[in-house]
């Protein structure tokens, strides 16, 4: 299953992302809600199978910014769960997911 959800995401990333515009939100629906969730917020069985963190979560807020935010997206996990985004999204674009990613909010 891991390997299959890794091999989809990845063949799936093109410059094409959100039609290739630096739009973080649109970014964010098309490449990292799949597995963070539309809001950021995992479900449980994507955090049991694959440790997907929780982006609205006071952990991950209190140490967030927008260096590891880029950083994490460009170059992806080091346990290799998540892929780098390098090559599959622009400069921009990462830049711009990473703006949106600070903004979301904790789970209601």
């Amino acid at each position: 299953m891991r390997c299959a959800l890794l091999i989809i995401l990845v063949a799936g990333c093109s410059r094409d992302v959100a039609g290739g515009k630096a739009d973080g939100a649109q970014v964010f629906a098309d490449a990292c809600a799949v597995c963070h969730g539309p809001a950021g917020a995992p479900t449980e069985a994507m955090v049991a199978q694959l440790k997907v963190r929780d982006l609205t979560s006071a952990e991950f807020k209190g140490r967030a910014n927008r260096e590891l935010v880029i950083t994490q997206v460009t170059r992806g996990s080091a346990n290799k769960v998540m892929p780098s985004f390098a090559g599959a999204l622009t400069d921009a674009q990462i830049a711009a997911v990473a703006d949106y990613v600070l903004t979301l909010g904790p789970a209601k």
